[in-house]
This record gives structure tokens, sequence and C-alpha cells, in this order.
């Protein structure tokens, strides 16, 4: 049984193995100069340079293959579902030769063990490859990341740690069951797709957010938290843009941001916050009104004082860094336990249903 489920799989596992082998190539040849360059970026700026403006700008120069292998990684466990899931069942009871391997003395119970340890193996190994590849080649991204690309956040968990294995078993399973079900390769692989696409979505949206009680405080109005704010030219209001980061807690998962004031109420939610603070006179005037703040980081950090002192300040939802692991531990279990019930729905339903 080993050798025929290793016949069935071996043109779908050569070409993913040749892939892996070209991204490694890829990750291999790069990943010491990128290293190399973060590393000295760092030490020029520690001796008296913006460390800041280096993240940003080393990020922001590598941000598009930062985001190709972490596709990469995010597309694979699809595929998997697709390609190896799907059909590995369906293409059997569509061509009717399941009858054939059972009427030779082997069991549905153990042909259809071995199918699903075998190639559930190799899935999680592949794609646990690949992580670990890419978690090796982005570790200094990883740390300049920008809000929005840190570890926590939804684009990038699902590329790192042990949650792709999570992933790629769960999508193989799935596909298994899905094409068990329908009983046509085609459409097995359609459904399965559409399934798996909507739990991946669901997971970050709906469940992630909650695995553990997210944290709420207010922040000061910071650099770190303000990307800009927005002096009026017809006397109106000041108004505020908030970053999705929060001062002190580099790396979080932000899961709302939001101006208040004093009194706590929330400011306007569908664009920059309008603040009520003098923009004719004091620190929050126009640059030429004040020659003593000419420059321009003076007048920018004297308003924020300014807007600070009158009680403003950025309430905030998140999740902390330092819960990644937690995370990745967690989410992977729940993908286990899915697994785990899709195997044994798998099992009964071959044993009662299929003829």
């Amino acid at each position: 049984m080993i050798w025929l489920t290793w016949r069935q799989l071996r043109g779908g596992a050569v070409t993913t193995a040749v892939a892996l082998v070209a991204l490694a190539a890829v990750l291999a040849l790069t990943g010491p100069t990128l290293a190399s360059d973060y590393s000295s970026g760092i030490t020029a700026c520690t001796r008296g340079g913006d460390c800041a403006r280096f993240f940003d700008r080393f990020f922001d120069d590598k941000q598009i293959p930062f985001l190709a292998v972490t596709v990469v990684v995010l597309v694979l466990p699809a595929l998997i579902g697709l390609f190896w899931g799907a059909p590995l069942i369906a293409r059997e009871l569509e061509a009717g030769t399941h009858l054939l391997v059972w009427n030779q003395s082997i069991t549905r119970t153990r042909w259809l063990a071995v199918k699903l340890a075998f190639t559930g193996l190799a899935s999680m190994t592949a794609a646990g490859l690949c992580s670990a590849a890419v978690t090796w080649w982005a570790e200094p991204l990883d740390k300049s990341a920008a809000p929005g690309f840190t570890l926590m956040d939804p684009l990038v968990f699902g590329a790192r740690g042990i949650v792709p294995m999570a992933y790629a078993a769960f999508a193989f399973v799935l596909g298994v069951t899905v094409g068990m079900l329908v009983r046509r390769t085609l459409p097995a692989m359609a459904v399965a797709l559409a399934v798996f696409a909507a739990v991946q979505l669901a997971m970050p949206l709906v469940v992630r957010p909650h695995l553990l009680p997210p944290v709420s405080s207010a922040f000061e109005l910071s650099p770190a938290n303000v990307d800009g704010i927005h002096m009026p030219r017809d006397g109106g209001s000041l108004a505020l843009t908030l970053e999705s980061a929060i001062p002190g807690h580099t790396g979080a998962w932000v899961l709302s941001s939001h101006l208040v004031d004093r009194s706590g109420r929330t400011l306007d939610d569908s664009g920059p916050g309008a603040i009520a603070v003098s923009t004719s006179s004091g620190p929050c005037a126009p640059p030429e009104q004040r020659p003593e703040t000419a420059q321009a980081g003076d007048h920018y950090a004297g308003c924020l004082a300014e807007i600070n002192r009158l009680g403003y300040r950025q309430q905030a939802t998140y999740q902390p860094f330092d819960r990644f692991w937690p995370f990745q531990w967690i989410e992977a279990g729940l993908y286990a336990l899915l697994i785990a019930g899709l195997t044994a729905f798998c099992f009964w339903w071959i044993r009662r249903r299929v003829s």
C-alpha cells in the first residue's frame, strides 16, 4: 500500500520538491546579503544615526520580495489541499479502482489509513520546510517590519512558526473529505478550495483576535502612533490621523485604534479626527507664525504636546507581541481538532457509505 500510494503521489511530490529546492536556492543566495545589510545598518544607526528611519528604509526597499515569499507560504497549503487532498480519494472513487484494491485482502480502513498518513506527513513536511526557509530568510525584515506587516499581523502570522504545517494538514484532510463526499475530482477540488479559503479568512477575522482576551488601554500621542497632523488653511479644526501602532508595544497586533477626547468620546472614525485646539496661536499655529519653531520637528513635537495636554489620547485594543507563540500553539491546536474530526468522519464514511 505504501508503494502504491507513493506511485500515485510521486508526480505532485516531485513537482513540489523541485519548487521548494528552487525557492531554497534563491533564499540561500540572497539571505546572507540581507542579514549583512541589516547588521551593518543597525551598527551605523546605533552609533548616532536614526534607527527608526533605517528600519523604514530597509523594509521599504525589500517589501516586494518580503511579500512574495510570505504569499508562497500562505498559498502552499491551499495547493496541497487542491492537488493532493481532493483527488486522492475522489479520483479512485470516480474511476472505480478502489474496488480492485479492496478485493486483494486490503481492508478499507488500512487503505485509507496509509493514504492519509503517508500523504499527510508529506504535506506537513513540505509546508514546514517552506515556512522554515522563509522564516530564516525574512528574520531581518521581520525585525524591521512596518505596522501591518509584523509577526502578529494576519498576513505574516500565517506564514511563520508552526501554523503553516497545521494549515497544510487541514487543507489535505479537507480535500480528502470533500473528495470522498463528492466522488468527482474537479468538483471536489473547487469545493475544497472554497471551504479552505473561507476557513482561512474566518480564522484571523473572527477567531484569532479572541484566542486570548485582548488588551485595551489609552496612550499618549507621539510620532510612534500618529501618522500625521493636518493643519487647516481656512481656520477650521486641526485633524490628526493615527498609525496602526502603539507606543512601547512594538509588533503588537492592533485590533482597533481610535482618537478619544478628555471625556473618552471617540472622534470621527471615518477619517482624521478633529482636534479642538487653536490653530491661530499657540503651539499648533502655522510655523510661519512661530519663528522660534522654525524646525518642522520642533513644531510637530510642540503641537503634539499641546494636544496631549488637552487630554486627547489613542484608545487601542490590541494583542501584545509576546503572545505570538501562545497564539501559534493555540491555533495549531484548533486546526488539529478539525483535522481529527475530519479524519474520524472519513473513516466512518468509508466503512459505512462508500461502495
